[in-house]
């Protein structure tokens, strides 16, 4: 199992980040922010305009530290690490999977994510009582669920999958509280850009926990660009975006209309760029950040493992269940499904 690091987030322009001796430096305006050992860290995360000495990539390399970068919007763009961990059996059974029968992990990726999808919905009735619309996507979401268990191909899985997330995000302004509502309007699902602050705070939300999944499936062996349910794509992290499914719902969606409807955030605090793309400030930024990594320390019950673990080690834990199945150690693999 490993263990759960902290992760290091670096959002102010202009840091950059060198190593001395055994400890990584981040200066910001030429002075010296911040010194600690490279053991105190399992990734470290740069938004915006960050600069990385050479040498300091080199020793997280080394050291199995991952290092991301990605815009001040949250996009992806590069991540360094080190050698492949984990024998070529495992990967050779990764790829004949994905070529042979992809479709049984797909079903039982897109399954988990329409369960805990359903689970969002009705959380919210049984907590805030009757809501027609919400009550009637929860319905189709189970009869979606049905059909996914009896079908065969990847073109109709991802069909259902699809229809089902437009239904979901149809009905999503209603998660978000009375009173918060009108600062954080909701009129749809967009992706590139995001226009509105929920989907820029969605976005950065399912980027984050993508990247954690990614290198989670590093750190077992497993290669995150070979998926079964996404299709390959030079740069596409497509098994990592093939196990974020069980995550987006129960991980993402609650994380971010937890920070809404909880007023820990102000709509004050996203900016509109020219495009009509809205991102955070940096303040906004920090908080969601700060809000991640608390999240990630609090303590689950694993519902296949039933063991109490840190929520930051639930991909790591998929991760390996998922290399055990791939290795006949598993007669199935076990989505994530909290009960």
């Amino acid at each position: 199992m490993k263990k759960l690091l902290n992760n290091l987030y670096i959002t102010t322009d202009g840091s950059y980040l060198h190593k001395e001796r055994e400890t990584l430096v981040v200066e910001q305006g030429g002075k010296k922010a911040f010194q600690a050992p490279f053991h105190a860290f399992d990734s470290i995360y740069c938004f915006g305009q960050v600069m990385v000495s050479p040498a300091l990539m080199a020793s997280c390399g080394e050291q199995g530290i991952e290092l991301a970068f990605f815009t001040s919007f949250g996009k992806f763009q590069a991540r360094i690490i080190g050698p492949q961990s984990g024998n070529v059996l495992l990967r050779r059974a990764q790829y004949r999977f994905a070529d042979q029968s992809p479709e049984g992990l797909a079903r039982l990726f897109i399954g988990a994510k329409l369960a805990n999808t359903r689970q969002v919905l009705l959380r919210q009735l049984r907590n805030h009582g009757n809501n027609d619309q919400l009550k009637q996507t929860a319905r189709q979401l189970a009869g979606a669920l049905r059909r996914v268990s009896h079908t065969t191909t990847l073109d109709r899985l991802r069909g259902i999958e699809g229809d089902s997330g437009a239904r979901y995000f149809a009905v999503f302004k209603h998660l978000i509280s009375l009173e918060q509502r009108a600062a954080f309007t909701f009129n749809g699902r967009t992706r590139r850009p995001p226009t509105d602050a929920v989907n820029a705070l969605l976005s950065f939300s399912y980027s984050l926990m993508t990247h954690e999944i990614a290198s989670a499936l590093q750190g077992v062996g497993l290669d995150p660009y070979a998926g079964f349910l996404h299709t390959d794509r030079p740069g596409r992290l497509s098994l990592a975006l093939d196990l974020l499914e069980e995550f987006r719902a129960w991980r993402c969606d609650r994380f971010v209309l937890t920070l809404i409807n909880r007023k820990q955030l102000k709509a004050t605090g996203f900016l509109e760029e020219a495009s009509g793309a809205i991102r955070m400030d940096d303040e906004t930024r920090k908080l969601v950040l700060t809000a991640w990594q608390e999240k990630r320390q609090e303590q689950i019950v694993h519902p296949f493992l039933q063991e109490k673990m840190p929520i930051g080690l639930l991909a790591h834990t998929q991760a390996a269940l998922l290399a055990k199945f791939l290795r006949n150690d598993l007669a199935s693999y076990p989505p994530f499904f909290p009960r």
